[in-house]
Parts: C-alpha cells; sequence; structure tokens
C-alpha cells in the first residue's frame, strides 16, 4: 500500500474514532448522578414513534416567599413507571442519572430515573 492510501485511512480512522467518542460523550456518558425529594406532580406513558415514560416532581422550598421547583424527568424502566404512576401526589426521593443530550428511545429529558429511594404519605 503507497504511503498516501496509508495516510487517507489513518485519517478515516481518526475521524470514525472521534466521531463514535463524540457521540458516546453526548448520548451516553453519565455527566452527573444524585438523588431529588419532592412531591410527584405526575407520570405519564407518552410519544409518537418511542413510546417512554416521564414524570415531574415538585420541590418546595423557602426563599424569602415560598417556591417551588419542577424537576421534570424521563423514567428508565416500567416497574418504577408503575409505582410512581400508582402514587401520584406523594412524596418521593428518587435516584437520577444526568446526560448531555437526549436519544427519544430514552426519553424527552436529560435526567433519567432510575429508581426509587423512598415513598412517604404525606
Amino acid at each position: 500500500m503507497s504511503t498516501g492510501k496509508k495516510i487517507f485511512w489513518f485519517f478515516i480512522t481518526a475521524i470514525l474514532l472521534g466521531l463514535v467518542a463524540l457521540i458516546y460523550f453526548k448520548y451516553f456518558f453519565v455527566f452527573g448522578e444524585g438523588v431529588k425529594s419532592g412531591h410527584l406532580n405526575y407520570a405519564v406513558r407518552k410519544g409518537n414513534v418511542f413510546k417512554t415514560y416521564e414524570g415531574k416532581l415538585i420541590q418546595q422550598g423557602f426563599k424569602g416567599s415560598l417556591q417551588s421547583y419542577e424537576f421534570e424527568f424521563s423514567i428508565k424502566t416500567k416497574p418504577v413507571y408503575e409505582l410512581l404512576s400508582r402514587n401520584s401526589g406523594k412524596m418521593f426521593d428518587l435516584h437520577y442519572k444526568e446526560y448531555h443530550g437526549i436519544v427519544p428511545w430514552r426519553g424527552n429529558t436529560v435526567y433519567v430515573v432510575d429508581s426509587v429511594i423512598s415513598m412517604k404519605d404525606q
């Protein structure tokens, strides 16, 4: 193989590896994870092509005046969705992972809840 062809294939390989690394970092690398607490507003299954589980948690707090924060998230598995959908309005501690980008089959947000830490009746 000539030197020109070797250089060409080296650059093609480098570009492909860079593209794979970029896609992984943007859509599959876990940027952060943690726990959010609050009252579950809703859990729904929706989507045009990819049916995903989505939810919203209302976090209450004080900062001079009463404020609340809405945490919108996607739900990873059907059992977690079913637990949440049966207990709307209750207080939950939810473990989530945060990604840099959204893929349609995973959900509509960068936050993906993978487990319920605790549930409280309030």
